[in-house]
C-alpha cells in the first residue's frame, strides 16, 4: 500500500513537470507550422517590416530550424513613409543574421507612373501591387505574414493556410478545413499560400512572448517624445510624407506606437510605458485592438481591410 501511495503521488507531479504553458503551446505550434511549410513548399518567403509580429516570426523561424540558419528569404514592401527608427532595425537584423532581403518599392512604382498617389497621402493600400509583382518575381510559392485573428475581423476569419489564386486574391469561399493541425499547402501553378504562424496569438500573448524570450525591438514601441499632430482621433507623426496641413497643430508628447506601418496611417497613443512590463500592464487594461485604435487605413470602411486582401494583400 505503501508503494503504491508513493506511485500514485509521483504520477500526479509529473505532469506539473511535462505540462507546456500558454507561451509554449503557442510557440510549439508556430514552429510546427515552420517546419511543415519547410517541407511542403520550395521557396518560402518571411515577410518582414521590423514590426514586432514579424520580429517574432523571424524569432520562431530561427528556433524552429536552429542551430541551422534561417533557410528563408526576408520580403518588405517599403511604401516611401515607414519610420526611420523600423527601416534602420530591419537592416541591422539582416546584417546580423546574414539573410537575403528583397525589398519592394512603392515610390518606384509612383515613379514610373504604375501606381498614383492617393488624394489623402496614404501609402499603405498601394503596396498590393509591388508585393504581388515581388512574390511572382521571386516565384515565391508560400509567404509568411504575421496577421493574427485577434486584429480585425476580415483576419480572424483566415486559416493558418491562405489560399490565393494567381492574381494573389483571397476568397472566403475557397478556404480549406484545418482540423488536428493538418494543413493542405495544396495548389495550381500560378497560385500561392500565405502562412500566419502567429494566427492563434493575441496581441497580449505577443508582448508576453517578446518579455520572456527577451526580443530586442524597435524604440518607438516604447514611450518616447514625439512631434505629432490630431486627425480623426488619433496622432500621427509629422514628417515629408505629407502632414501636417495648415489647420492642423504640431505639439510634442510622450506616446508609443502599437503597430508600425505607414506613417501617414499609423498612429501612436499616449503612453508612459518606457519597457515591455509596462506596455504588458497597459495592454492588460485596454478594451481597443491595436489596428482599431492606431490604423487609419482600417477606418476606410466596414470591409477595409476584407476587400483589399481580395485584392491580394496581406
Amino acid at each position: 500500500m505503501r508503494v503504491a501511495h508513493m506511485t500514485t503521488t509521483a504520477a500526479r507531479a509529473l505532469p506539473d513537470q511535462y505540462t507546456l504553458d500558454h507561451l509554449d503551446h503557442l510557440e510549439s505550434e508556430a514552429i510546427h507550422i515552420f517546419r511543415e511549410v519547410a517541407g511542403e513548399f520550395e521557396r518560402p518567403v518571411i515577410l518582414f517590416s521590423g514590426g514586432k509580429d514579424s520580429v517574432v516570426m523571424v524569432h520562431l523561424a530561427l528556433k524552429a530550424f536552429a542551430p541551422a540558419p534561417l533557410p528563408f528569404a526576408l520580403l518588405h514592401v517599403d511604401t516611401g513613409h515607414n519610420f526611420p527608427e523600423v527601416l534602420d532595425y530591419r537592416d541591422a537584423t539582416v546584417d546580423r543574421l546574414g539573410v537575403r532581403l528583397v525589398v519592394a518599392h512603392v515610390q518606384d512604382y509612383i515613379d514610373d507612373g504604375r501606381l498614383r498617389e492617393r488624394p489623402d497621402g496614404t501609402r499603405n493600400p498601394l503596396q498590393t501591387v509591388p508585393l504581388l509583382d515581388a512574390i511572382e518575381a521571386g516565384r515565391f510559392d508560400a509567404v509568411f505574414g504575421g496577421g493574427r485573428r485577434d486584429e480585425e475581423k476580415a483576419r480572424a476569419k483566415e486559416r493558418v493556410f491562405s489560399l490565393r489564386d494567381a492574381f494573389g486574391a483571397w476568397d472566403p469561399r475557397r478556404q480549406r478545413p484545418e482540423l488536428w493541425d493538418l494543413y493542405n499547402g495544396k495548389h495550381a501553378p500560378g497560385e500561392h499560400v500565405r502562412v500566419f504562424p502567429l494566427s492563434n496569438w493575441t496581441e497580449l500573448d505577443v508582448w508576453r512572448y517578446i518579455e520572456r524570450e527577451e526580443i530586442a525591438l524597435p524604440d518607438l514601441y516604447y514611450a518616447h517624445s514625439r512631434e505629432v499632430f490630431a486627425r480623426d482621433g488619433m496622432w500621427l507623426s509629422a514628417g515629408d510624407w505629407g502632414g501636417p496641413k495648415e489647420s492642423e497643430q504640431v505639439e510634442t508628447r510622450t506616446v508609443r506606437y502599437r503597430t508600425v506601418g505607414d506613417m501617414s496611417c499609423t498612429g501612436a497613443v499616449d503612453s508612459d510605458a518606457t519597457d515591455v512590463a509596462g506596455v504588458i500592464l497597459e495592454l492588460a487594461a485596454s478594451r481597443l485592438t491595436e489596428r482599431g485604435a492606431t490604423r487609419a487605413d482600417d477606418r476606410m470602411s466596414e470591409a477595409a481591410m476584407e476587400d483589399r486582401k481580395k485584392q491580394g494583400y496581406f
